[in-house]
């Protein structure tokens, strides 16, 4: 067979294949430039979304899509090139899969950009961000799995061993279900966690005697941003199980607290004017609650507590220092007898000799 006859489309389909993704690209090129231009020129989410996740897939989507239904039809008058068309049908089956999965990043990306973060309580923009994630994750698991399923499904030959896989199934579940009864409760935790929500991304919790944030919530374990930039990973049964302190799950305004341990000479009517002073100068004060008052007493001290209210966690503590910085100044400079002091009393014993003879 010569050349001529190797690209003569009656003889093989190279030539047809050949013409078919040349259009399908084509075209994918068309549409990509399209959605470029669009996202170029209009604020819009979606159109700004689909170009950055889903413009390499439809480079390769297109083409393969026209090349498969091109084999499928020449396999009808030639069913010796059978395998050219399963070969381009398993191709789109992978390429679909992607195609799907990057939809979902998609629709996740649009959801998340429609929250708003930047609002002083964000408790809800946070809860809604972290259902879904862990929604996008499991479709994604589901997209995957569904598109493997086809793949195997769709080859006379795989699908011979499906009445075998099935029979074995069950004692397959039952082993598996032993062997990760683990991952299965961390999944099953996950999915609580999803929904009842006893934790939210951004949250501020004490975990392990840690203050600090969750970064991430994956589908067995959770990542703990610690305040000096450590991580603690968590299996997410953890939350599930043990009990633990959660600053902000129903709402990201806090109430926070300074103590300051002063003698008896303190004048406390002046310091609480003080601490208004303070609140009533700094935007970090939200203006919900205040007050100051002596606690208790502790021998020669008096323990003294300044609370005061913030939107969030992060002004919370930035307001508490702020407080502290205030009145210990004030205090040093208008109060210094207010400042603890040890008193020391020493008394002078006067000593006699006494000689006594005769002994």
């Amino acid at each position: 067979m010569d050349f001529i006859d190797l690209i003569n489309y009656r003889n093989s389909p190279w030539l047809l294949l050949l013409l078919a993704g040349t259009i399908g690209l084509v075209i994918s090129i068309i549409v990509i430039s399209l959605i470029r231009v669009t996202a170029s020129r209009r604020d819009w989410t979606v159109v700004r979304a689909i170009r950055e996740n889903l413009t390499s897939v439809l480079h390769f989507f297109v083409p393969i899509t026209l090349i498969t239904a091109t084999a499928k039809t020449y396999t009808y008058s030639n069913p010796e090139y059978d395998w050219v068309f399963a070969l381009s049908k398993t191709a789109l089956i992978g390429i679909t899969t992607w195609l799907m999965a990057r939809i979902v990043i998609i629709v996740e990306r649009i959801l998340i950009d429609k929250l708003d973060f930047n609002s002083p309580d964000n408790n809800q923009a946070r809860r809604l961000f972290t259902k879904i994630k862990f929604v996008k994750r499991i479709v994604v698991i589901m997209v995957v799995t569904i598109g493997v399923s086809i793949l195997l499904l769709s080859f006379e030959s795989v699908r011979q061993y499906g009445v075998g896989i099935l029979t074995s199934a069950g004692i397959a579940s039952v082993i598996i279900g032993f062997a990760a009864q683990k991952s299965l409760a961390n999944l099953m935790a996950g999915i609580q966690i999803a929904f009842t929500q006893p934790i939210k991304i951004d949250d501020v919790v004490i975990v392990e005697g840690e203050w600090g944030r969750i970064e991430e919530i994956n589908l067995t374990y959770v990542v703990v941003n610690i305040w000096d930039l450590r991580r603690i990973v968590l299996p997410i049964t953890y939350f599930i199980e043990t009990p633990f302190q959660n600053w902000t799950r129903n709402d990201s305004a806090l109430t926070g607290t300074a103590f300051f341990y002063l003698n008896y000479h303190t004048p406390v009517d002046k310091l609480r004017a003080k601490l208004k002073e303070v609140l009533d100068s700094t935007p970090l004060w939200d203006g919900r609650a205040w007050a100051l008052q002596v606690t208790d007493t502790q021998g020669q001290l008096m323990v003294i507590r300044a609370l005061m209210s913030a939107r969030n966690s992060g002004e919370t503590f930035d307001l508490r220092c702020l407080v502290r910085e205030k009145l210990i100044e004030f205090i040093s400079n208008e109060h210094p007898e207010a400042l603890p002091a040890t008193r020391v009393e020493e008394q002078t014993q006067t000593k006699f000799r006494v000689s006594e003879t005769g002994i």
